[in-house]
């Protein structure tokens, strides 16, 4: 008697059931079931076409993690960070990094600072600017005036979520345009703009661009004096998505926080220099009074009173874990090392470069450790065949244009992260020398041109 053989899905090989011969539905739910072994295999496998997270050097984003921490957001995964009542420690530990964050941004106790976490900078920005606009409202009401034409300063060197911000909230943004070798807003170029029927002014400390601090604190000064000669009462937002979690470390007496009486909020990325995978962000007001009650709900949710001032409702509380554990972990001395270290990798990648001969500098990665440079002379070969050429070696260094009014600057960027070793940058100058030999030897026939748009976060 023969005796028939059932298939052990804990044994048969991956490559050699059934679901791995044919094809896999893309786009309608398959009817069957499939062993998780397989199913994990054929995700990991498709995913493989992605770039290599670690030579992404687009991305802004933290693409490393100590063990410890990744296990601790694997354990907090299922937490979700809007049941308060149901996760008070996690709440708990939310709120220990707002007042971590405040004080590290040099807030007042006495002013009573608040603020919350968010998914990412993005979020942060349209909360701290919906507070601008309702408290501008506020004062409108208050002086009898109509509130029909809210405008908001900032520059064209500003990431894409303020543009969505004035469309999604109707409020007309006046950018200041920038120009060949200026890529940041001047405080000339601001107050010109102020009126009163302005919101605030948008600072950038770190611009996606290049890497750059805007001169905030004489921005802020310019302000003032305006207001003063004016009689108005327009406020700063500093977006420090990009500088937030560097500048307090590593350039600790720059002035550009709640040291200036006139900054009433913050944003910055728990997922950049935070050192936080994606995606966590912060919102930081110098004071309650600066975030208006009436955009602070509170919901009786599971049993409890819950104040919450949020776009986005169910999230894991996971983000928030991993922001606490960098906190606890690293300390001030723990950032301070780490970005002191990331500044010199990229001030002497960035000097390396410029040596190369064929490159020119427009940061060199002192401020933030992200710097932009471009080809002397394009007529051969461009960027974008440089950033051609560099993908084929698994480097991702992004080429792009910069904005409106210097757009015939075209540049690559590098932002150096925690898990980009000297070694990693040794072998990125290497290829780009190479690079460089196979263009000066073979140059396409036509430089590449920009054929799609890029992303700065």
């Amino acid at each position: 008697m023969v005796k028939k053989l059932v298939p052990d899905t804990d044994i048969a090989p991956t490559y050699g059931s059934r679901a791995m011969t044919d094809p896999v539905p893309k786009y309608t739910l398959p009817n069957g079931e499939m062993a998780p072994q397989t199913a994990y295999q054929l995700i990991h496998d498709e995913l493989m076409l992605d770039g290599n997270a670690r030579l992404n050097l687009a991305t802004f984003v933290t693409t490393w993690m100590e063990p410890e921490a990744e296990r601790l957001m694997a354990e907090t995964f299922d937490k979700n960070m809007i049941d308060k009542d149901e996760y008070p420690q996690t709440a708990e530990i939310e709120k220990r990094c707002v007042n971590m964050i405040a004080r590290l941004f040099n807030a007042r106790e006495s002013e009573d600072p608040v603020g919350v976490s968010a998914i990412g900078s993005s979020e942060a920005v349209m909360l701290a600017g919906m507070a601008l606009k309702w408290r501008w409202r506020a004062r409108c009401a208050a002086a009898g005036k109509p509130a029909a034409k809210p405008n908001l300063i900032l520059g064209a060197n500003v990431q894409v979520v303020w543009e969505k911000f004035c469309r999604y909230w109707e409020v007309e943004p006046r950018y200041i345009p920038m120009q060949e070798g200026r890529y940041v807003i001047t405080p000339e170029e601001v107050v010109k703009r102020i009126d009163e029927n302005t919101i605030g002014v948008v600072a950038i400390l770190g611009t996606t661009f290049t890497g750059e601090f805007e001169p905030i604190e004489a921005i802020h000064d310019a302000v003032v004096a305006h207001n003063a000669a004016h009689d108005l009462a327009v406020p700063l937002h500093i977006d420090a998505a990009s500088g937030g979690f560097v500048a307090p470390f590593i350039h600790p007496d720059l002035r550009w926080d709640f040291r200036l009486p006139n900054v009433v909020s913050i944003n910055a990325s728990g997922h950049k220099y935070g050192l936080v995978y994606p995606g966590v962000g912060w919102a930081v007001w110098r004071g309650k009074e600066h975030l208006p009650d009436d955009l602070v709900f509170h919901v009786n949710y599971l049993g409890g009173d819950m104040p919450t001032f949020t776009l986005n409702f169910s999230r894991p509380g996971n983000q928030i874990v991993g922001q606490y554990y960098n906190f606890l972990r690293l300390g001030r001395e723990g950032y301070t090392r780490i970005m002191a270290s990331l500044r010199d990798t990229a001030t002497e990648l960035s000097a390396k470069i410029a040596g190369l001969g064929p490159f020119e500098l427009l940061s060199d990665g002192s401020t933030i450790p992200v710097f932009a440079f471009q080809l002397k002379d394009a007529s051969r070969y461009s960027v974008y065949d440089v950033s051609e050429r560099l993908r084929v070696r698994g480097w991702q260094v992004p080429a792009y244009t910069m904005p409106e009014h210097a757009e015939k600057i075209a540049v690559l960027r590098v932002v150096v992260r925690e898990g980009f070793s000297r070694d990693m940058a040794e072998m990125l100058l290497g290829d780009l020398c190479k690079v460089i030999e196979e263009l000066d030897a073979n140059p396409p026939a036509a430089p590449k041109q920009l054929d799609g748009h890029f992303h700065h976060g």
